[in-house]
C-alpha cells in the first residue's frame, strides 16, 4: 500500500551466542554493525516497494550516476541494479567497513562489477560539488544528523538531481509491533526522526525541495520463536541500546504479550510502515 501525502536464512544462534559471550554493555553502532555485518541480510526484510517506485521516477534518465549512503551489506544496492540496469553506476558509501566487505562480496557474488566502495561517513563524502544524478538512503538516515547529510547531499547533486530517504518514523516505529509489545522499545528509539523534523530540516537546506513522501504500509507473518530470535541478534540496533539482562527480561514480557494478544503464536500479523521521501534538487 503506497500513498502520497503532501507534493513539494541465517544461523542466528552463533549471533545469539556472540552477543552473550561477550557481556557488554549496550553497544555503539559500529561494534554492532561490524558484528553482524556477515549476516545482515539475512536478519533484516528488505522491501521491494520502494525501488519500484524509485525505478519509475528514474525511468526517463539514460545514465544513473548514483551514490547509496549508508549502504550497509548492500541487500538494496542488488535490487536497484536489478531494476535500473548497466545505466546504473553506484557507488556504496558506509562508515563501517565490515559492512562495506560483506557489500563487496554480495554485489560481486550476483554478477554486479559497476559499483564501486567508500569508507566515509554520510556527513563527509568524499565525492565531488554537482556530481551524481541520484541519492538514496535506506533505512539508514537515523544514524545520520540530518541536517548536514542533506548538506552533503545539496552539495553533491547535480542541478536537478533526486535524493530518494527510504526510512520509518518515530510515529510509525511506535505503531509496529516491536513499539507495540516489546518493553521500552520506542523509548529506547530515540534516534528516529519525525515528519515535522525531516519538514524542517529540508526548508532549511538551501537548493533542495521536496516533491512528495511516499507511505508505505506492509503485512508482516512471522512465528514467535523467529520474532525472539531476532531479537536476540539484534536485527534491529535498537535491541544493542539493551543491557543483556534488560533485553532477556523485555524478551519475556514480549512473549506474554504475543501469547495474550494474538490466537496463534506461529503466524502473528502484524503492519510494518515506512516512508520514502522524493527531494530535488532545485535547477
Amino acid at each position: 500500500m503506497r500513498v502520497n501525502v503532501f507534493r513539494a536464512g541465517v544461523e542466528i544462534s552463533q549471533i545469539i551466542n556472540e552477543a552473550k559471550s561477550d557481556g557488554a554493555a549496550p553497544m555503539d553502532n559500529n561494534y554492532h554493525f561490524s558484528r553482524i555485518a556477515h549476516r545482515y541480510r539475512d536478519l533484516r526484510t528488505t522491501d521491494l516497494e520502494p525501488i519500484t517506485f524509485i525505478a519509475r521516477e528514474l525511468s526517463d534518465l539514460p545514465w544513473v550516476e548514483a551514490a547509496d549512503v549508508g549502504c550497509g551489506a548492500g541487500r538494496y544496492d542488488l535490487l536497484l541494479h536489478e531494476h535500473l540496469g548497466e545505466r546504473l553506476h553506484l557507488t556504496c558509501a558506509d562508515a563501517n567497513s565490515a559492512m562495506l566487505n560483506a557489500l563487496d562480496r554480495y554485489l560481486k557474488g550476483n554478477g554486479v562489477r559497476n559499483f564501486k566502495t567508500i569508507n566515509a561517513s554520510a556527513e563527509n563524502l568524499p565525492l565531488p560539488d554537482d556530481a551524481l544524478d541520484c541519492m538514496f538512503s535506506f533505512n539508514s538516515v537515523h544514524h545520520f544528523s540530518l541536517r548536514r547529510f542533506l548538506e552533503e547531499s545539496a552539495r553533491i547533486l547535480k542541478k536537478g538531481g533526486y535524493l530518494f530517504i527510504y526510512t520509518r518514523l518515530q510515529q510509525q516505529n511506535e505503531r509496529n509491533i516491536w513499539g507495540q509489545y516489546f518493553h521500552n522499545f520506542s523509548r529506547k528509539e530515540s534516534r528516529l526522526y519525525g515528519l515535522s523534523t525531516f519538514v524542517e530540516a529540508l526548508i532549511a537546506t538551501p537548493g533542495l525541495r521536496a516533491k512528495s513522501v511516499e507511505h508505505f504500509k506492509y503485512r508482516r507473518i512471522s512465528d514467535l520463536d523467529r520474532l525472539v530470535e531476532q531479537a536476540r541478534a539484534n536485527h534491529y540496533s535498537t535491541f544493542g541500546l539493551y543491557q543483556p539482562e534488560e533485553l532477556e527480561e523485555a524478551i519475556l514480557g514480549f512473549r506474554r504479550n504475543i501469547e495474550c494478544y494474538f490466537e496463534d503464536i506461529h503466524r502473528v500479523q502484524w503492519y510494518d510502515e515506512n516512508v520514502l521521501f522524493v527531494i530535488r534538487k532545485e535547477d
